[in-house]
């Protein structure tokens, strides 16, 4: 007899007696199957999920899975954080004792299928931080039993469903940061019992339906970065559950009704900024008392509250009973008037005060002091008039101090130092006297210094020259400063922007300025320096403009201004420099070269129009013949060993090269062994995991010298790993660059059970990867995904750009990286972009972008799906168009927030191509809609035109990049020079 015939006879039998036994066995199986099914439609399982769900385990022990006591049925379908790829089964609907699905924060795409509608039991829905796309299945209305469902930050589309308004029990409700359009459902009015309702981020239109105000239980309505239009119904002001009216980036009209305090008495989040609202503040507010943030400012196409007249900030006094409150942003509106002493009655669990382009007159209060829990205060842009209280150095908690574009006086207060939190200071462009106070010395994380355009005198003290921690930008310029510059300027080794411009400034440059190495831009303009340029300034390596004109140096213009592979603007003009113009790079643009009012140079590019150095000078007598032929044949003879020496040291040089090759690799630096990182790693615990990729896994790690580190661990069970490890070896022991990551050391062992053990030690990047940026995940603390502007961006992609230019035109030996994408494009704690991951990279000849023989033994895709290069998938060499196309297809998704691979390309479209399409109408369209909101939100003042020309340039250049054919890809080096005009421009 069949054993399956058996089995149901017996099955039969038994239920003679136990008819229920055998009704739970078949629906048992039906769950185990369904299961099953689920399993069979994940593609990735990086953390061993699925593995348990085998035949030894009842399917009730499986991970992620748990069961009603009773029925010994799925009752919990619980994934959250696993990695997970794929799509979701249909045969999820049989699971029917389903209470909970929560597969947020994996990588599943494609839709939701419709038969989950079929799950009655369904209470909770928790899909988000997934690439699930199309629309939201009608059929979901029929779970009548949901309380929450939460959707958000996927790419869902369409209109959201009128029929969730039958959906009596629903309780929360998130379905932020997709591409949802079209108008909210009026029917939403009817779900009686929701209390939260956010659609924040996605393409909403038309007014906000009136039916809203009829959920009377609502505690929170967030409606943000949306386009919704037309008044704000009155009715959601007499919602008085309301805890959370979240409206900015909208295009919301009307005024603030007289009232909204008292019928709003429990509001504790009122954030409507970047809307047309008018109008006045209500002093109504007062009532709030449990405010927290009142956010009504203005970013590019806001609000426009207030008229400009007197007394328009005296509400303020009635904020004093929000004994709560902890932000109060009243960012460029049209508020008038001065601001009130009452400011320092206000909350000490203040933290944010901003009032910044309005129209505010008078001075700073006196007693600001009093808000010890301030870390950020807002008030440039203003007509403040008056001084900075020194009681400014009581607020020790400061961070970011921003007085700049105002018309104050007097000295700035020493008590400024005692902000040793302080990160930026803005006090430019007002009337500041007296010399910079020494005491900023204290300030030891301050990375932003803003003085330029005052009235300041004395010296730079050398305590400020001291600041380590002084990176971004310190702008003394169009001041008054005198004497020399301090030795100790040398310790700003981080420092990316250094203007001492328009100064009386004298003596000699000091050489230590050499030891700022990360220097892009140098102002020293009208001054007063004297003396020659010193040759520890060669160091400079990364400078991009840099500006000596108008003071008295002299001498020859130093050749090392000719190697510096980023310079594309240097101004030595009215000085007193003489003899030959260097050739080569800077020196060959008359566009990026000023040299005038220096009239004993010569040679040079013809464009110059400079004098031949050859030419006879004035006075100066012919030599002899016999003299010429005998000094002709001294250098002849000079020239001739010279060129035998070369000879002679380039066959040793490649001698002992040759003889090092097989030889192990040594590190210069450090030597670390398997007990080291296993100590440094917690024993390479789960906790310190960063990521996980094709060869290995990277860890966390601390040194014992308190050295933060990546640890990359390579899986050496996956075929390719050990060549992946002495690619990266072999490629990164002779480079280095302020835009590659930096290898520290390497290990290559045994681990303490005898197996083979190697690993990578970088430099730790502590603002992770590119990838995390454009695609993270919503934390508990935050209210919307940490997001990353159009500035941040196009310094991220010019980083990018830098770094392959570098690698193909700079190196001794040209190197390809073969695996371009945003997980190996890693942020410093600046958020300096830094490209790392060299496992597939390939060393090429010096002639050409072929790569040389011996690297060319690996087989299968040189890079990632969506990144590599087409030709790649027909057995192509890996070239340095190759690169360019990754490089491309990068840019355009850093600009578009689209992965290549995402669901949405197929039949024939693809990233390029859509770019491609909508390039010249409809560009709009396609770019990544949080990073013109967040542009937009940085700026005070009207641009979006700008933005639009920006962005349009930039997909032109991933454009050209990453077209089909690789001899119509544009050269790194012409889309390296787009992007830097790009980012002076912009």
């Amino acid at each position: 007899m069949h054993p399956f015939v058996s089995y149901v006879a017996i099955l039969l039998c038994f239920n003679l007696y136990f008819p229920s036994a055998i009704c739970a066995t078949f629906t048992n199986l039906t769950d185990h199957a369904a299961l099953l099914a689920f399993k069979a439609h994940i593609t990735k399982d990086p953390m061993d999920v699925t593995t348990s769900w085998n035949e030894s385990l009842h399917f009730c022990l499986w991970k992620g899975v748990s069961c009603s006591p009773q029925h010994q049925r799925v009752s919990i379908l619980n994934l959250n954080s696993q990695g997970l790829s794929g799509s979701i089964s249909p045969s999820i609907a049989n699971l029917s004792f389903l209470r909970l699905l929560d597969l947020s924060n994996n990588s599943f795409r494609g839709v939701v299928p419709p038969e989950i509608g079929r799950l009655s039991r369904l209470q909770r829905v928790v899909l988000a931080n997934n690439s699930l796309t199309g629309p939201i299945p009608v059929n979901l209305s029929s779970c009548f039993n949901l309380r929450i469902l939460h959707l958000s930050r996927n790419n869902f589309t369409g209109h959201i469903p009128a029929e969730f308004g039958s959906m009596s029990n629903l309780v929360e409700v998130y379905l932020d940061r997709n591409y949802f359009e079209g108008p909210i459902p009026d029917s939403f009015g009817n779900i009686s019992s929701l209390k939260v309702l956010s659609i924040q981020g996605n393409e909403m239109r038309r007014r906000i339906p009136e039916s809203i105000g009829q959920l009377k239980s609502l505690n929170i309505l967030n409606v943000a970065d949306n386009s919704l239009s037309g008044l704000i119904p009155s009715s959601i002001y007499n919602l008085s559950y309301l805890t959370t009216l979240f409206m900015r980036y909208n295009q919301l009209e009307g005024s603030l009704p007289w009232d909204i305090g008292l019928t709003l008495p429990n509001i504790q989040v009122f954030r409507i900024s970047a809307n047309h609202l008018s109008g006045v503040i209500p002093v109504s507010l007062s009532n709030a008392s449990n405010l927290e943030f009142l956010e009504l400012s203005c970013h590019v196409f806001g609000n426009n509250l207030g008229k400009g007249q007197a007394n328009e900030l005296s509400f303020i006094t009635s904020l004093v009973n929000c004994s709560q409150l902890i932000e109060l942003n009243l960012d460029g509106n049209n508020f008038g008037g001065q601001i009130p002493s009452s400011l320092a009655n206000l909350s000490t669990h203040l933290q944010v005060f901003g009032i910044s382009g309005n129209k505010i007159s008078g001075g700073i209060p006196s007693d600001i002091g009093n808000l010890i829990g301030l870390n950020s205060l807002s008030m440039h842009y203003n007509q403040l008039t008056g001084t900075i209280p020194e009681g400014i150095g009581k607020l020790y908690k400061l961070q970011e101090v921003g007085f700049g574009k105002n018309k104050l006086s007097g000295e700035i207060p020493s008590s400024i130092g005692n902000l040793t939190l302080l990160n930026q200071l803005w006090l430019e462009q007002n009337n500041l006297q007296g010399s910079i106070p020494s005491s900023l010395g204290n300030c030891k994380n301050l990375f932003l210094l803003r003085l330029y355009n005052n009235e300041l005198n004395g010296t730079i003290p050398p305590e400020l020259a001291s600041l380590p921690s002084l990176s971004k930008s310190l702008d003394l310029d169009q001041n008054r400063l005198t004497g020399p510059l301090p030795m100790e300027v040398g310790n700003l080794k981080t420092l990316v922007k250094l203007n001492f411009s328009h100064n009386e400034l004298s003596g000699e440059i000091p050489s230590s300025l050499g030891g700022c190495t990360s220097l892009q831009y140098l102002y020293m303009d009208h001054n007063y320096f004297t003396g020659q340029l010193p040759s520890s300034l060669s160091s400079l390596r990364g400078i991009e403009e840099v500006d000596l004109s108008h003071n008295n140096f002299s001498g020859m213009i130093p050749k090392y201004f000719s190697t510096f592979p980023f310079l594309v603007q240097l101004n030595l003009s009215f000085n007193d420099f003489q003899g030959d113009v260097p050739v080569g790079r800077v020196f060959s643009n008359v566009t990026a070269l000023s040299l005038v009012g220096n009239d004993k140079l010569c040679g040079g590019i013809p464009e110059l129009q400079l004098p031949s150095c050859l030419l006879k000078k004035p006075g100066r007598k012919n030599m002899s013949l016999p003299l010429k032929l005998t000094i002709s044949l001294i250098f002849g003879l000079v020239g001739l060993f010279l060129i035998l020496f070369a000879v002679l040291f380039y066959c040793f040089k490649m001698q002992r090269k040759r003889s090092s090759t097989k030889s192990s690799l040594v590190d210069p630096f450090m030597k670390i062994s398997y007990g080291d990182l296993l100590k440094a790693t917690d024993g390479f615990s789960s906790g310190n995991l960063i990521g996980i990729g094709s060869f290995g896994s990277v860890y966390k790690g601390v040194l014992e010298d308190q050295i933060y580190v990546a640890v990359k661990v390579l899986n050496l069970q996956r075929i390719g790993a050990s060549k992946s490890f002495f690619s990266e070896c072999k490629a990164l022991r002779n480079i280095r660059h302020r835009n590659l990551v930096k290898i520290l050391t390497a290990c290559s062992t045994v681990d303490y059970r005898g197996n083979e053990f190697k690993a990578l030690v970088y430099e730790f990047m502590p603002n992770k990867s590119l990838e995390a940026w454009l695609h993270s995940p919503l934390d508990e603390e935050q209210e919307q995904p940490r997001s990353l502007s159009l500035c941040q961006r196009l310094n991220i992609i010019t980083d990018v750009a830098v770094a392959v230019d570098y690698l193909h035109n700079h190196c001794e030996l040209p190197i390809i990286h073969c695996d371009i994408k945003p997980s190996n494009v890693l942020l410093d704690d600046s958020m300096t972009a830094h490209l790392g991951d060299f496992g597939l990279a390939r060393i090429t000849a010096d002639s050409n972008s072929e790569v040389i023989s011996d690297q060319t033994s690996s087989v299968g895709l040189k890079g990632t799906i969506g990144y590599a290069a087409p030709e790649y998938g027909m057995g192509s060499k890996a070239t340095k168009e190759g690169v360019l196309y990754s490089f491309g297809i990068l840019l355009l998704h850093v600009f578009t927030g689209k992965r290549p691979t995402d669901d949405m390309f197929r039949d024939g479209l693809n990233l390029h191509k859509l770019v491609q399409m909508c390039l010249d109408e409809n560009v709009e369209e396609i770019v990544d809609p949080t990073l013109v909101l967040g542009e937009a939100a940085a700026e005070p003042r009207p641009h979006l035109k700008g933005i639009n020309e920006c962005l349009i340039s930039l997909l032109r250049i991933g454009e050209a990049c990453s077209r089909e054919l690789p001899r119509d890809r544009m050269e790194i080096h012409d889309a390296l020079n787009h992007l830097l005009k790009l980012k002076t421009m912009f």
